[in-house]
């Protein structure tokens, strides 16, 4: 069987293999019953979704013609590294800063990986987006994320 598009075929597979991984691992935890859920629930049906989401694409890619193959570029390394550095920096942050000042360096941050950066945009979106996780994690959901830095809260 030929492969018709590359990036379909790869990331048809890409979305597979974490759909099924994450189904598998959430049989380790409690599934409880449908009028009350454990938590194995929620990450088990979306690893079932995503994976029947990438069987769909996989099957795509062997099946539709497309006009050169569409082959896979070369990889953005920079931009990958930008990204998960980002995200290792807001996982040290968030427990000593706090939400409100580790969630606006997280965004800084990841938007440096893109080519287009704008000081403007990169502010818009550190506010919009805190004070939505705000709302939604602190306030919607009541969990307990440190907002501000731990030495002005002791």
């Amino acid at each position: 069987m030929k492969i018709k598009s590359q990036k379909d075929f790869w990331s048809g597979l890409m979305f597979v293999i974490a759909g099924v991984s994450f189904s598998w691992g959430a049989t380790n935890y409690s599934f409880g019953v449908t009028a009350r859920p454990g938590p194995a629930y929620f990450p088990f049906g979306l690893g079932i979704l995503l994976a029947l989401l990438g069987a769909f694409i996989l099957f795509r890619s062997l099946v539709v013609e497309t006009d050169d193959g569409e082959p896979i570029g070369k990889w953005a390394f920079r931009p990958m590294l930008t990204i998960v550095f980002a995200v290792c920096l807001f996982g040290v942050m968030l427990p000593r800063l706090g939400m409100v000042v580790s969630l606006p360096v997280l965004i800084v941050v990841a938007s440096l990986a893109g080519e287009e950066f704008h000081w403007k945009d990169a502010l818009i979106n550190c506010c919009v987006l805190t004070a939505g996780s705000w709302l939604i994690f602190i306030k919607g959901l009541a969990l307990v994320i440190p907002v501000w830095p731990s030495f002005l809260t002791t």
